[in-house]
């Protein structure tokens, strides 16, 4: 299982709730077994600058890069990149 999980900072404070509700879209895609857009709780001081984390799990490599290559994922991410600062992905296998 590959555990896919990004995470965002709004450019301006007024569009987090813009960029959490674009990416929400993404979890119209097939091929994850489980999708989360959730906003970050600011609990750890060090950790902040993050406002909005998508987590999603995928069977396999294959499943990933089909959501990828789905339009929708293309759509999202134009309507989305114009309101974020930053993006942190990792792509992780479970147990490893």
């Amino acid at each position: 299982m590959i555990r896919h999980i990004v995470f965002f900072s709004a450019r301006r404070k007024e569009d987090v709730e813009a960029v959490r509700t674009g990416l929400r879209a993404l979890g119209n895609i097939p091929h994850s077994s489980l999708f989360e857009v959730t906003l970050n709780t600011k609990v750890d001081p060090l950790s902040d600058e993050i406002d909005v984390v998508v987590y999603a799990e995928f069977a396999d490599d294959a499943a990933l890069a089909a959501y990828k290559a789905h339009p929708l994922y293309a759509q999202t991410t134009s309507e989305v990149k114009p309101l974020r600062e930053l993006r942190y992905s990792a792509d992780v296998v479970a147990g490893s």
